[in-house]
């Protein structure tokens, strides 16, 4: 069978730093951007390892899931007892299962009035639904390819009345001469449909996207999300003396929560069972890429972390895929 792509959302349920390691600029570890957009991203090998390890986390103590982790992401040898090991008969093969690079969708941005909107923008979403489209979904109204600029829902809770009309203030920056169109309604409600997790405690955020999603201007888009990420001063603390420990200030770069990514899955039949019976009592008979998938969606945790500083609570990321295609 051909190659099957799921898109998955991931929402940032706490800051999140999938780094670049140090840097030169005004912060010393920076996020992972896009070279020619300068927009966030998470590199795919991030992804794929962030999940497996779920997986591995899950499936530990049953050796049949850990062989199909095996068959699924790719063969590695580390941790595996040689009980397995004979089982896949120790032999090096791709995983079945890939993912694209996590791309930005809404960025959260602080509003003077309704707390925080999600800002995205044209460009933006032009390329989101072209990728949902080459994954094969279609389950889109076709005018948000084409979603002007500067638009936000006529039931935005944002909005600061006055004489002329209202503004909105975002950070520092008073924005003036927006449009209440009922396209952008429309595209929160469908992006609160789809990208949010199934659970009734997202139930306020489900509401709350339909009438606060904002779109602006490419540049400005660009401008927010370069800036008004979170930077936080760490530093390291001497054990002999409860002071910092000389040299050790340095600064960290963060999504903030409530930033929604968006990756693809994507499964081929599998290369580790070419041999009938090799894979024992795996769920994969056939190992085509449908049973990759359903494998996937079935073994996805709710809830994963990516990225750096997981004992300080950083990288908690919710899940859900898009179930229709």
């Amino acid at each position: 069978m051909s190659n099957k792509m799921v898109p998955l959302f991931l929402l940032c349920e706490s800051p999140l730093h999938v780094g670049i390691g140090s840097d030169v600029g005004i912060v010393d570890m920076p996020i992972q951007r896009e070279r020619h957009t300068n927009w966030p991203k998470i590199e795919a090998s991030g992804i794929k390892g962030s999940i497996r390890e779920s997986f591995e986390r899950k499936y530990g103590g049953e050796d049949n899931k850990i062989i199909d982790i095996n068959l699924a992401f790719g063969y590695d040898a580390n941790g595996l007892d040689d009980k397995i090991k004979a089982k896949i008969k120790n032999r090096e093969y791709a995983g079945a299962l890939g993912f694209t690079d996590a791309r930005i969708l809404l960025f959260p941005v602080k509003s003077m009035k309704g707390i925080f909107v999600w800002i995205t923008c044209p460009a933006l979403l032009g390329r989101f639904f072209k990728d949902l489209k080459i994954a094969g979904v279609t389950d889109f109204d076709p005018n948000f390819l084409r979603m002007e600029k500067d638009c936000l829902s006529p039931g935005a809770g944002c909005k600061i009345e006055y004489e002329k009309g209202f503004k909105v203030i975002l950070e520092e920056f008073t924005l003036h001469g927006l449009g209440a169109k009922e396209s952008c309604s429309k595209l929160g409600e469908w992006l609160s449909k789809n990208i949010l997790p199934k659970d009734e405690v997202y139930s306020s955020l489900e509401e709350k996207m339909k009438k606060d999603v904002i779109i602006l201007s490419d540049d400005m888009f660009g401008e927010f999300v370069s800036h008004s990420t979170e930077v936080i001063t760490r530093t390291k603390i001497d054990n002999k003396t409860g002071t910092v420990k000389g040299a050790a200030l340095f600064t960290e770069e963060y999504l903030p929560a409530e930033t929604i990514m968006y990756t693809f899955a994507i499964a081929s039949p599998l290369f580790g069972i070419a041999e009938k019976g090799e894979s024992g009592n795996s769920v994969f008979k056939s190992g085509d890429s449908a049973e990759v998938i359903k494998f996937f969606k079935e073994g996805l945790n709710p809830v994963i972390q990516i990225g750096g500083n997981a004992t300080i609570g950083k990288g908690i990321v919710s899940t859900r895929l898009l179930e229709e295609v």
